[in-house]
């Protein structure tokens, strides 16, 4: 049994490996699509510290998705020296922030808004709950919108463009490189970078899970009160769910911008947020592999209905918009998905926690 585990570990990691290679030769777009579907997994993954551990529904995830993006922006770009002549005096051809201080910068601002977030809403529970979050994260991308006046630190709508690629040990991961007779281009080499940071980010989230921290989570998940009763902190650990996913969402969002070379708050629209909960809902709140599942499969569908929703808009003589015919089929297949499986699609086998099963 053990054997077939380690032969079937082995296959799946040999499989993630050779993938970008099989997706480059239809092409850069399905090369593209995989480094956005593992983005979209470290932002599930951070969303499901918050939401399934410890049952604390959040719709404004996307901020801390765009507070990294806009911090990697400004430390990766010239758009500060551009702007302020002091700043300018300081760094003269800008500043170029290496990507081993940009990762724990970016978790550690992101994990700093989300408990500066958790603090108003301890009290707050369930409709509340998410209706605060999601007003936390529209006063977040309406900042981002017009914070160009009468300083100008985000540039408004029109973006933050220019942005550095990432560098490690020397490697610049926006050029195209050639190995052994192969052409690896720049999205296949982003697409490892992505690959080691979902990897790090779900080895985490297995350690808290089945850690004292984890454990505290699931039982205020189930019931605060009890939870209480039992001695368990639940201010300080909600604070703490808050931080840990936050973190996430800032690490992925830094690495967006990164990828993307521009940022704009485009990309961080409520309508992000709410894919983000609907992928944790539809894999399976809690269940890490699940959640997973959830993230590949609805950041990736709107691409694959792209080739779908074109025929159909040629039959109706283009009278349907394929932006939303599109966003019309993946709302029918994540109905059809929660009518025939409310826990989702890969739910934990056991939602509670006990010794017994573990052993």
């Amino acid at each position: 049994m053990k054997h077939n585990k380690l032969t079937t570990w082995i296959l799946g990691g040999i499989a993630l490996l050779v993938l970008p290679f099989i997706l480059q030769y239809f092409g850069n777009a399905w090369v593209r699509i995989a480094d956005l579907a593992l983005l979209y997994v470290m932002l599930a993954l951070g969303l499901n510290i918050v939401v399934g551990y410890a049952g604390l529904l959040d719709l404004g995830y996307v901020a801390f998705y765009a507070v990294g993006a806009y911090l990697f922006a400004l430390m990766a770009s010239p758009h500060l020296s551009d702007t302020f002549a002091a700043f300018a005096a300081m760094f003269p051809n800008g500043l170029h922030t290496s990507l081993w201080l940009v990762i724990p910068l970016a978790l550690l601002v992101a994990a700093g808004t989300g408990v500066l977030l958790g603090i108003p809403v301890l009290k707050l529970r369930g409709d509340y709950l998410a209706i605060v979050t999601l007003g936390f994260g529209e006063i977040i991308r309406i900042f981002l919108n017009n914070l160009d006046h009468p300083v100008n630190l985000t540039n408004g709508p029109k973006g933050v463009g220019q942005i550095d690629s990432v560098k490690i040990f020397g490697l610049n991961l926006g050029k195209q490189y050639e190995l052994f007779g192969f052409d690896v281009n720049s999205v296949t080499l982003y697409y490892y970078l992505f690959l080691a940071l979902v990897i790090v980010t779900i080895v985490i989230c297995y350690r808290l899970q089945d850690s004292r921290i984890g454990r505290a989570w699931m039982a205020i998940r189930e019931d605060e009160i009890a939870a209480k009763a039992m001695g368990i902190n639940t201010r300080n650990m909600k604070l703490l769910a808050f931080g840990m996913g936050a973190s996430f969402g800032g690490v992925s969002g830094a690495m967006f911008a990164a990828f993307q070379g521009f940022v704009s708050p485009e990309s961080f629209s409520l309508m992000e947020s709410v894919m983000i909960v609907a992928m944790v809902v539809l894999g399976g709140i809690g269940h890490i592999p699940g959640v997973i599942l959830g993230a590949v499969l609805l950041s990736a569908l709107p691409e694959v209905l792209r080739y779908v929703a074109g025929p159909l808009q040629a039959m109706t003589d283009g009278r349907l918009d394929a932006a939303i015919l599109r966003q019309l089929l993946i709302a029918l297949a994540m109905i059809i998905v929660m009518l025939l499986r409310p826990r989702g699609l890969w739910p934990s086998p056991e939602h509670g926690k006990s010794l017994e099963q573990k052993s």
